[in-house]
């Protein structure tokens, strides 16, 4: 009787742990196909063909070769651009066609995408906005016929594999640190990081520096290299995002590590991993490196 009830028990103990296990796996496979239709999406970075910089003064826009800034599939002659003091106004011609947030207005001082909107103007399947990066002001195009949103690859992926959902001890710095980060313009941004995450691997000690995104946020963003860095993944980097800081500890998952917006496009500004976000471990989890990588 009392061997019948440990069988029982164990056999319950195993199912147990198969569902959880098989909860896990469905968990991460809903990220990635939620990942996979925001990348595809018809304004998704799949979309992105190009990264214009703006000169002090006026900027003329359009698909004509004379054009300070050439916008392939816009009108000949679109407006123009001024440039004044890090503010930007946009004045379209009078029969360009175009809009400006969906609207048919001529003129307005554009909101760049550190606002949740940003000023957008549209012309049959092309759009840009302005963005902002370091001291630099430029326009990020995109098109929803872009060759690499219609000729989209596919995301390759390690297995998945629970024991790469890690959770980390959280050191929280008093006050947080500013550090420098690089990004792919060879420019240095100045980022608030709270804490480092502290983890074990393979009889190894490891520790990251995640940062603040955007003040109010919960959750934390890591970019960090590893040693399958150019080799089985994207060369510059991968990102992932924490589980907010509970009770001294912080979740990061590596199954949920992706590529950057540059792994897809030549006209993302992506930032690259501090000294300290790069591993010296190989992290056998999430994306691989994009097979329809650009040149």
């Amino acid at each position: 009787m009392i061997n019948s009830m440990l069988l029982a028990t164990a056999v319950l103990a195993a199912t147990a742990g198969v569902a959880a296990d098989s909860t896990y796996v469905k968990q991460i496979q809903d990220w990635r196909q939620e990942r996979v239709e925001h990348l595809r999406a018809p304004h998704g970075w799949l979309s992105l063909v190009g990264l214009d910089w703006l000169k002090d003064g006026k900027n003329t826009l359009g698909s004509a070769k004379g054009n300070d800034i050439v916008l392939a599939k816009m009108p000949a002659h679109l407006g123009s651009i001024t440039l004044t003091g890090g503010k930007a106004t946009i004045t379209l011609d009078a029969n360009s066609g175009a809009t400006i947030d969906g609207k048919s207005i001529r003129e307005v001082e554009l909101l760049d995408d550190s606002h949740d909107k940003p000023t957008t103007i549209a012309f049959g399947t092309v759009s840009f906005y302005l963005v902002q990066r370091g001291d630099k002001y430029g326009l990020r195009v995109k098109d929803s016929e872009a060759p690499a949103r219609t000729h989209f690859a596919g995301i390759d992926y390690f297995p998945i594999d629970a024991s790469w959902r890690i959770e980390a001890k959280w050191e929280a710095y008093d006050p947080p640190h500013e550090v420098e980060e690089p990004n792919v313009l060879g420019q240095i941004d100045k980022v608030v990081v709270p804490g480092a995450a502290v983890f074990e691997r393979d009889g190894n000690t490891y520790r990251v520096e995640p940062v603040i995104e955007s003040p109010g946020d919960t959750s934390l963003f890591l970019v960090f290299a590893d040693k399958t860095s150019g080799h089985e993944t994207y060369g510059a980097a991968r990102f992932v995002y924490t589980e907010p800081v509970k009770d001294g500890k912080v979740v990061i998952d590596f199954n949920k590590a992706y590529n950057p917006p540059c792994a897809f496009s030549p006209y993302a500004t992506c930032p690259l991993p501090t000294a300290q976000n790069r591993l010296k471990l190989r992290v056998t989890a999430g994306e691989k490196k994009y097979s329809g990588e650009h040149e």
